[in-house]
């Protein structure tokens, strides 16, 4: 905890002490059913948002890409974590994958500014120098025609920086004190594990720029508080009775609409479901939040990935990927276009919403409000992830389930006990 807590505009960095100290957070830690949402300032000020750049996406595990991004040797990948620039390969002799800051070790030179192919070689555009897909320095010409004591190309590889995957997701870290990516997942791979990930491929890709924070858009898919009157239609094939709670340990909030609906609605049933699913799995849809920035829709034919990626306090990139088990990628666009509708047309209402709920914070500014019970039980445990990375001095002492989760069964999501609770549950 910072000792000396000031209060904000006081014009000398006191905003950033007082969003590193507990006692900022207190409403925040308080059990859900007395807990407050967020500050304003955490939606719309840039001092918070810069502060938050540092303290979550250049510290935390942030979702990149998908794996079927780098999945072939010798394409490169551009990303941003916070202020920093990384590039992300996989080499050719081993079929490992490698990140690196995208900065040349001669002068700092960005290596490249966007996704490109690169073969077997990354070269610096200033003078360049050469490094294999390793990060290994190859060559620095003219090196050897000037004298110089004691140069070794060893000494100058690129600075790595932590990859990983899991199931569909590219993951990169800049913190190595975070624990490892397993650890951060917590129990979520050994959760999912029945839709065995390594069976599907991706269809297709968009991305969106929306004029809102990205925390209002994966607090927005966390609840379901507005399915009702914000998504008629969804709410059709996501009934409200139906939810319920999809969470363990580890940096993730989750829910469950089991069982997933076709009576009024049946775009979901478009497509053809991965073979060798058990019940649970197989009649339901796992909507997750995993913290930072992704958030995965995972039904038994098709998954929906939404990666955000903050450009300023009021605006964000949203790429949305289509995943779909092996034999229905090639399926004609008559067969996948339900599919890609139903997303485009709720994810176009929740857009329209949080865009709207980002000009009431700017403009209203209104003291935070109370979290409604079983309805957005997930934001409380995302607003507790939220502090846990805003205040604490590493990483390596986030808490493994954080926040207070609900104990009593009966006032987690949903309306009564979950009928076909997911296996991992069960046990």
């Amino acid at each position: 905890m910072v000792a000396a807590v000031t209060l904000p505009g006081d014009g000398g960095g006191g905003d950033r002490i007082r969003w590193r100290d507990d006692v900022t957070w207190a409403a925040t830690r308080r059990p859900l059913n007395e807990c407050l949402g967020l500050d304003p300032a955490c939606y719309v000020d840039h001092e918070f948002f810069g502060l938050e750049q540092q303290q979550v996406f250049e510290r935390a595990w942030v979702c990149v890409g998908v794996a079927a991004d780098v999945a072939r040797p010798g394409r490169l990948l551009v990303r941003r974590l916070g202020s920093r620039s990384i590039v992300i390969t996989r080499d050719g002799a081993t079929g490992e994958l490698h990140g690196f800051l995208n900065a040349c070790r001669h002068r700092g030179t960005e290596l490249t500014d966007a996704d490109c192919e690169v073969a077997n070689t990354i070269r610096c555009p200033y003078h360049r120098w050469a490094y294999a897909l390793d990060g290994s320095l190859r060559a620095a010409p003219y090196v050897d025609q000037v004298p110089r004591a004691a140069f070794d190309k060893a000494d100058y590889s690129l600075l790595p920086v932590r990859v990983d995957t899991w199931g569909p997701l590219l993951f990169a870290c800049l913190d190595p004190e975070t624990p490892p990516l397993t650890g951060w997942l917590g129990d979520l791979p050994e959760r999912m594990a029945g839709y065995r990930f390594g069976e599907w491929g991706k269809r297709e890709e968009q991305t969106i720029t929306i004029d809102a924070n990205w925390k209002l858009i994966t607090e927005n898919y966390q609840e379901y508080y507005h399915l009702t009157w914000v998504h008629p239609e969804l709410a059709k094939v996501s009934r409200v009775a139906d939810h319920y709670r999809y969470q363990g340990a580890g940096q993730y909030c989750g829910q469950t609409t089991t069982p997933v609906s076709g009576d009024e609605r049946d775009d979901w049933l478009a497509l053809p479901p991965l073979d060798g699913l058990d019940e649970s799995d197989a009649l339901s849809g796992r909507f997750v939040a995993i913290f930072p920035n992704v958030l995965l829709s995972v039904l038994p034919n098709h998954v929906f990935v939404m990666r955000l990626d903050p450009l300023a306090p009021g605006v964000t990139t949203e790429t949305c990927t289509f995943l779909l088990p092996e034999a229905s990628l090639e399926v004609d666009e008559a067969a996948f276009a339900p599919t890609r509708k139903f997303w485009f047309e709720v994810n176009g209402e929740d857009i329209d919403i949080v865009q709207r709920s980002q000009r009431g914070l700017t403009h209203g500014a209104p003291p935070p409000g109370p979290l409604i019970g079983r309805f957005e039980e997930p934001l409380h445990r995302f607003h507790n992830i939220l502090a846990d990375c805003m205040t604490l001095e590493s990483l390596s002492s986030i808490p493994i389930q954080p926040g207070d989760d609900l104990s009593d069964p009966a006032a987690r999501l949903g309306t009564a006990p979950n009928p076909t609770p997911p296996a991992v549950d069960r046990r």
